[in-house]
């Protein structure tokens, strides 16, 4: 296809977000754009979470966000709301493109992304998608038909998008590919969260944990990562047992954390697996059973299909189990550098210029 070009200064939307799996790899889209195309005014467009407008403004970024909710899930009243919405967000996403006259519009993924991505293709605006995960989200299945081209993170995605499909890898942070191997324990550094907003069943099966941890202490350091809600009751629990511990509700340098871990315990979102492959992180992968259409549970397979990491079932995460995998992890140093190996083979450091790249192609940006 011949590239598009709008003459002056060129504006790009990143559409989608709401949660840090998918502000992050836009991020670094963003950055790599910057890069490359100094003068280029970048706008994205999302929900207008508080999570987003940390993030996004932290990095100097502009948010416009759409009065969009929602469907998975949603019942009774809510589904009806987030019904009633989709008009009112497809009318604020015109009025977007046509105030700002995007060159090219990027969708990372989440219902946000949806109303911005349909009327930048229905007003020909070239559209570039980006799917995290092995198992594409609804949203871009539903999009795909709008779009010039799908970069994907997981080869398995290609049936679903065709010649369309691009495996780019998913973006992450640089300073998680520059992390140097650690050295194995003792001390076990064990790094632990449940995304940004964190996890109520992890929090209390590490904590639940801790009781059949007591002989090995000692040899143990904690990071955690707690979410808001349960911040206090957490880190009362590694006060009470005695636990070195350093608890946070959310860490805004995860790289360094990162930098610290030996092994990390967490979900199996897209991103946090990139960045796990990125900085050649060993983790036990407890994949969130009602994440849409169970993406969480075939991302964590594919890392340990590789060696890269064990998956934890969500149904098995109790205190006594949980604190066996430890202890074999303690006394078994040797398998964590294996699969500090094997996960730093999976990295895609390259990610983010490869994406550029595909928009450099679609578009001539100025």
């Amino acid at each position: 296809m011949n590239k598009r070009y709008v003459g002056g200064t060129s504006n790009v939307f990143i559409a989608g977000g709401g949660t840090g799996g998918h502000i992050f790899p836009g991020l670094e889209i963003a950055r790599e754009i910057k890069k490359r195309h100094p003068k280029v005014e970048i706008r994205f467009v999302g929900t207008g979470r508080d999570l987003e407008k940390t993030i996004l403004g932290d990095a100097g970024y502009n948010l416009s966000f759409l009065p969009i909710s929602g469907l998975r899930g949603a019942k009774g009243l809510n589904l009806i709301k987030g019904f009633l919405r989709i008009p009112a967000s497809i009318w604020v996403a015109w009025r977007l493109i046509v105030e700002f006259q995007p060159s090219i519009v990027i969708g990372v993924g989440g219902y946000s992304s949806g109303p911005t991505v349909l009327v930048a293709s229905l007003s020909g605006i070239p559209v570039l998608l980006q799917e995290p995960n092995a198992y594409p989200g609804i949203t871009n299945r539903l999009l795909v038909r709008f779009s010039q081209k799908i970069a994907i993170a997981f080869p398995e995605c290609t049936k679903f998008f065709k010649e369309k499909a691009v495996l780019t890898g998913n973006p992450v942070r640089m300073e998680f590919s520059s992390l140097a191997e650690t050295i194995p324990p003792p001390p076990l550094v064990i790094l632990i969260f449940g995304g940004s907003q964190g996890s109520r069943l992890i929090n209390e099966a590490v904590m639940a944990s801790l009781e059949f941890l007591q002989s090995d202490l000692n040899h143990l350091r904690f990071i955690h990562q707690t979410g808001k809600k349960d911040y206090q009751k957490v880190l009362s629990s590694y006060t009470t047992a005695g636990v070195q511990a350093q608890v946070q509700p959310f860490f805004s340098d995860m790289p360094c954390q990162f930098k610290k871990a030996h092994l990390i315990l967490c979900r199996s979102g897209a991103t946090t697996l990139a960045e796990l492959a990125a900085a050649g992180k060993a983790s036990l992968l407890i994949p969130f059973m009602e994440a849409a259409d169970n993406h969480q549970q075939l991302n964590a397979e594919s890392l340990a299909a590789n060696g890269a990491a064990e998956v934890i079932c969500q149904n098995h995460l109790e205190g006594a189990f949980l604190a066996e995998r430890i202890k074999f992890y303690l006394h078994n140093p040797d398998k964590i550098t294996k699969m500090e190996a094997k996960s730093r083979q999976l990295g895609q450091p390259e990610a983010a210029k490869k994406i550029v790249d595909l928009i450099d192609d679609l578009v001539i940006l100025k």
